[in-house]
């Protein structure tokens, strides 16, 4: 038996990051071990919550991943920790498709209650007929009580807890409103500066959530058997199924990981591991490519380091005679536009010299959003990941597409997917908690 819970809202902006951030560090402050998890593909939050937790945090998504993964994972980081707090994605019931892919998805495969965060800064007594509606629109998603966020008073926080009262739901505290509570924007490159800056403002937070929430009360409405039962079929095989690199050695991993590359799933480190020596490299600040058998570039935001990376004259030759060579790389979003031609970070701004492994360029002129869920098939195993960009390809030359890319209603699109030798190069984030990375080569 262990507090568990997922942290949800209504909808998007409800405050879930800020309580989360704050319930692991006023745990963690307790000398509890709190192991944080993500629902969905996002990489930011988990950033967020390792500095809040001192603990990596984990991705749960139903989408990229078997429900028995989902659960092995839970079960095999939670093991050791005394709570399990998982922070919901979106609103609490929107997925993919209806409830597929969503927060209230999530807590069901996992069987723990949930703790509505609800922003009530423009309402009162109101948000009654919401709380009974979501307690109600799916009884098998059980809502172990609320969090107020963005109180004005106490006499607005009065009238919230009758509320509760009248719905029928718990009543845990509130969050009041604090300007001096920022976390800042999300597309920022996590530098030590900005991590230390983070770690204060979470600071704050467990402040805030030690004063008005009733902790005691949430982690005792939120305790339930631990570990969760898995649910049938179960597919052993699927959740352990092990990598296998050509030949009997050990491969040599080299994987970019700094400011700028941070976008990377716990769980594929771990899955590399397996496999081979993991040797990280900083094309920020680094001059040196590590010998490797397969190197990899995760996703970030390279466009906010556009001109420390493009100094780095001496790597980006050593990665160009890498690939020229027949090396093994990956690169996924950021790490894609890193190894093209030049990167145009706003309009009318310079086209920065990249590392020209990949024969194309990159823009962020348009400041276009492309997002969503994707699924491929290449040598005949299927991967699936998610993308979150704004740049765009300029006029790819001599590239072959590498697989078609598929939307989870199986609409063909346009995402790039490329091959250059043995480099694979595109803006989807794969998720190999459970697949064999290697088979793409």
């Amino acid at each position: 038996m262990k507090p568990q819970l997922l942290i949800a809202s209504p909808m998007s902006g409800g405050g879930k990051t800020t309580f989360s951030l704050g319930l692991l560090r006023a745990l963690q402050k307790r000398g509890m071990k709190v192991q944080p998890f993500k629902c969905g593909p996002d990489c930011i939050d988990t950033q967020y919550h390792g500095i809040a937790a001192k603990l990596d945090s984990f991705n749960l998504d139903t989408w990229m991943s078997s429900k028995t993964h989902v659960q092995y994972v839970y079960n095999t980081y939670g093991e050791q920790a005394d709570v399990c707090v998982v922070e919901g994605a979106m609103g609490l019931f929107d997925g993919y498709n209806r409830m597929d892919g969503s927060s209230a998805e999530l807590a069901l495969l996992l069987n723990i209650p949930v703790v509505l965060v609800v922003n009530a800064r423009a309402t009162g007594y109101s948000v009654a007929p919401l709380l009974y509606g979501f307690k109600h629109f799916n009884p098998a998603v059980r809502i172990a009580g609320v969090v107020f966020n963005q109180v004005v008073s106490a006499a607005h926080f009065g009238s919230l807890r009758e509320s509760c009262m009248d719905a029928g739901i718990e009543c845990l505290g509130y969050l009041p409103v604090d300007d001096d509570i920022r976390i800042g924007s999300r597309h920022i490159g996590l530098t030590l500066t900005a991590r230390r800056e983070l770690s204060e403002q979470i600071d704050k937070m467990a402040s805030l959530v030690e004063k008005h929430i009733d902790v005691e009360k949430l982690m005792n409405l939120c305790t339930r058997i631990f570990p969760i039962p898995y649910s049938l079929p179960y597919t052993s095989e699927i959740a352990v199924e092990a990598m296998h690199p050509v030949g009997k050695r050990r491969l040599r991993i080299a994987v970019a990981r700094d400011a700028a590359f941070s976008f990377i799933y716990k769980e594929n480190l771990d899955r590399l591991a397996e496999v081979g020596k993991i040797t990280y490299f900083s094309p920020v600040y680094g001059s040196e490519l590590p010998e490797a058998d397969l190197v990899y570039f995760p996703g970030g935001y390279p466009e906010l380091f556009a001109r420390q990376l493009h100094r780095r004259k001496r790597i980006m030759q050593q990665i160009r005679d890498y690939a020229d060579k027949g090396g093994k790389i990956l690169a996924e979003g950021g790490g894609m536009m890193f190894l093209s031609r030049s990167l145009t970070v706003r309009k009318g701004g310079t086209a920065y010299e990249m590392a020209g492994v990949l024969p194309f360029d990159c823009s962020m002129e348009e400041n276009r959003l492309c997002a969503g869920y994707r699924r491929s098939v290449v040598n005949g195993t299927e991967f699936r990941g998610h993308e979150y960009h704004y740049s765009i390809v300029l006029i790819p030359d001599g590239l072959s597409m590498c697989a078609p890319v598929f939307t989870p209603r199986g609409a063909e699109i346009s995402t790039p997917f490329y091959r250059y030798k043995n480099v694979i190069a595109g803006y989807i984030h794969w998720y190999w908690g459970e697949t064999d990375i290697l088979k793409l080569w």
